[in-house]
């Protein structure tokens, strides 16, 4: 992808997400969302997906990206939001960094309440059964980054009805 820092580990289903990132996601609790980063596209402003989405939390960066079916990497301080996206010479698009998005904006600046693996488990079959997200809660409302089935959806307030809530301890 040509992202400097990122060095994606991939895991997959809750429990391994929990034994490998559990504890410092609920460290996050406390923290303020002091800003993000996700890749658009210069020539039209859409959201390359596929991408990390990046949050820091006053001065922690958490860095998730959905793959595959099934597959999650949480990342932690590795991705330099500051630098050039390189290696797409000769694509018809253009990546960079942005700040920009309507769906995270109004978390910027709030408290973490807490954070939580939420596992789906549709009682029809579903290519999305199993796979996590990672839930933020935040005073006014809840925001998930969730696997769209090989790349990341963002999601805000309530969680579908066939997503299990898994809390994390500190």
């Amino acid at each position: 992808m040509g992202i400097s820092g990122f060095k994606p580990s991939f895991v997959v289903g809750v429990d391994a997400t929990r034994q490998a990132h559990g504890s410092r996601l609920a460290a996050l609790t406390g923290r303020r969302l002091t800003g993000f980063a996700l890749v658009r596209f210069v020539e039209d402003g859409d959201w390359f997906a596929d991408c990390p989405v990046v949050l820091d939390f006053d001065g922690v960066q958490v860095e998730v990206c959905h793959w595959k079916l099934d597959e999650l990497s949480i990342g932690w301080d590795t991705i330099d939001i500051t630098s050039t996206i390189t290696g797409w010479e000769g694509f018809e698009l253009t990546p960079q960094w942005s700040h920009s998005d309507e769906r995270l904006e109004p978390f910027v600046g709030q408290e973490l309440q807490e954070v939580a693996l939420l596992e789906r488990r549709p009682a029809e079959r579903d290519l999305a059964a199993g796979t996590v997200a990672v839930e933020f809660v935040f005073a006014s409302g809840r925001l998930r980054i969730v696997n769209g089935l090989d790349e990341n959806l963002i999601e805000v307030n309530a969680a579908r009805p066939d997503d299990v809530r898994h809390g994390l301890d500190r």
